[in-house]
């Protein structure tokens, strides 16, 4: 399954259902077929992607920190970040949020 993100303030937006579910989740938004971001829930969705972001880098640095304190070889992490996947759903809440417009998917 996809996601496609659509809004009459930005070119749609196709991310991959467990990329697609990751975020929403993250926004705070039922990640089910069909569903809408009100302007007004905006600002909170990308407070609370941005947090997320942060929150995953400073995990990461801190477990391979720890494995370099203990002599070990630090690990490996998804190849894709959540920053990397999160970047152009955050521009289109932002370009979004600026004109006043919805973002939609699965209608």
């Amino acid at each position: 399954m996809l996601y496609k993100f659509k809004s009459k303030a930005a070119g749609d937006l196709i991310m991959l259902e467990p990329n697609g579910r990751r975020v929403l989740e993250i926004v705070g938004k039922d990640a089910g077929p069909k569903g809408i971001i009100l302007p007004a829930d905006m600002p909170a969705a990308v407070a609370a992607l941005e947090g997320a972001i942060a929150r995953e880098e400073a995990d990461q640095q801190a477990l391979a920190d720890e494995a370099r304190a203990k002599g070990e070889t630090p690990p490996r992490f998804d190849n894709v970040s959540l920053r990397q996947r999160a970047v152009p759903f955050l521009d289109m809440l932002r370009r979004c949020q600026k004109a006043g417009q919805e973002i939609v998917w699965g209608v």
